[in-house]
């Protein structure tokens, strides 16, 4: 049987942050994964926007974890030259009974310690963007896009650097509580018996999965897995925007927003869809609902100017419906488990807090 210091499951943002972090501290750290890349479902599958801490319930993980992770996600996209732009967003209420959500939005947002917002008026939103119907809107300059992933590269790349090692292809079939540690059992690629001192489940959507496998872990610590799909829509022809537009918040998301890749193509989405597993089919008769959500705040668009885009998935632990869950960091406090850490319904912002998630997790450890 091999052994190892840290195992982490899970290459994506998170996993690898975490694997970074855990690997600079001098710990001997393998990252599991099952797919032959990184990366490759929610951390690649979303917006790709770096948010600045304005919709998070004060004083919860995502909000505090929002605002850590947005300001070393910077940071650490200009040390590394990562692809970013702070391209600003536009929270708009495009009627008059919606001002009330902007105000408490702004409120919270302060709370947050996100103190760089502003009132836009509707004369001002003219002038700055000619083509956006709306009443007021709330100007968040510090909101910004990235290339995620340049962003996992890098951090795969210094990972590597400080000796991490990647079992890319690799199953985890399960794994049970043992006197040192952790056995976890593999297939695939690095197929494997491993006791690990300290495992890091990052699985994203399977993260419930997992924990379940690992015989020990008590069931009662471990959170249902439930999957909201987002659909996005690509816009033929020219950017009617130059920043984000994001409507006042639904209940079970944030709207059907405007936002930009890096080569400035323009998208809408995402919306929900409740699904029963992770499924990235796309749904094309979608696509038409999206209008007339989107002529609230863009009148502009014509019928044909939108294409079918990608879909990602949420890996939520609530059912539709249900308030919306804080970030599930789990560590030994909770399940009684020497040396786990489980984090659970890391959704959106988690790309944006990735850094700040690797750094409770290596707290959590007990890791310098």
């Amino acid at each position: 049987m091999d052994c190892v210091e840290v195992a982490v499951i899970g290459a994506g943002v998170v996993g690898l942050a975490a694997a970074r972090v855990l690997a600079r501290s001098g710990r001997e750290v393998v990252v599991i994964e099952k797919e032959l890349g990184i990366g490759r479902h929610t951390s690649s599958r979303n917006s790709e926007v770096i948010h600045a801490g304005i919709y998070y319930t004060p004083g919860s993980s995502k909000a505090r974890l929002c605002v850590a992770g947005r300001h070393a996600l910077y940071q650490y996209c200009e040390a590394n030259k990562i692809a970013h732009r702070r391209v600003g967003k536009l929270l708009v209420a495009t009627r008059d009974e919606e001002v009330p959500l902007l105000v408490k939005l702004r409120a919270q947002a302060e709370l947050n310690g996100v103190d760089d917002l502003s009132w836009v008026d509707a004369a001002e939103l003219h002038v700055l963007e000619p083509a956006l119907a709306a009443v007021r809107a709330l100007h968040s300059p510090s909101t910004g896009i990235l290339s995620s992933d340049e962003l996992m590269r890098a951090l795969r790349r210094d990972a590597e650097a400080a000796g991490a090692q990647f079992a890319l292809g690799t199953a985890l079939l399960g794994g049970r509580v043992a006197e040192h540690g952790i056995v976890l059992s593999t297939s695939g690629s690095g197929a494997a018996t491993l006791l690990a001192s300290m495992v890091v489940n990052a699985a994203g959507p399977w993260a419930p999965s997992v924990a379940r496998s690992i015989q020990g872990v008590p069931a009662a610590a471990i959170p249902t897995a439930h999957f909201a799909k987002g659909h996005y829509a690509s816009l033929r022809g020219r950017a009617p925007f130059s920043r984000l537009v994001y409507p006042v918040p639904v209940p079970g998301g944030l709207g059907v927003h405007y936002t930009l890749d890096l080569g400035g193509q323009a998208r809408f989405g995402p919306d929900v869809t409740w699904v029963d597993s992770v499924d990235y089919s796309f749904d094309e008769s979608r696509v038409d609902a999206f209008y007339r959500t989107i002529r609230r705040y863009y009148p502009a668009l014509a019928d044909g100017d939108l294409s079918p885009g990608y879909t990602g998935v949420r890996p939520k632990i609530v059912p539709a419906g249900a308030p919306d869950a804080d970030f599930v960091i789990q560590g030994q406090a909770v399940h009684g488990v020497p040396g786990l850490v489980n984090l659970f319904g890391i959704e959106s912002p988690g790309l944006t807090a990735s850094l700040a998630l690797a750094d409770e997790v290596r707290l959590l450890l007990g890791l310098s």
